[in-house]
């Protein structure tokens, strides 16, 4: 064991440098109805996963995770029809 006190601290490392790293463009936080969309579609499949397993029931489970994967692909296709982040559906918005 230690003779050094309880109270005693270690020096702290030194802070990392990040080179090459560019942090003058705004990198957002995804906020759009795409992103939206997703997400919401995506937790209530796997709110239906989720009761599936604990009631043991693998049909609907796989029911749930087919709702995720469409909640993945209906992001998808709405970010592509200029729902996503400076899509061009949001330009006059204020998004």
């Amino acid at each position: 064991m230690s003779k050094a006190p309880a109270s005693a601290s270690k020096s702290a490392p030194a802070p990392a440098v990040h080179i090459g790293v560019d942090h003058s463009q705004e990198l957002g936080h995804g906020n759009s109805p795409a992103a939206w969309t997703c997400v919401i579609v995506m937790l209530v499949g796997a709110l239906i996963a989720a009761i599936a397993f604990v009631i043991a029931n693998t049909p609907i489970f796989i029911a749930g995770a087919c709702v995720m994967v469409l909640g993945l692909i209906l992001g998808f296709i709405m970010r592509k029809a200029g729902y996503g982040v400076e899509g061009s559906k949001l330009k006059s918005s204020g998004h």
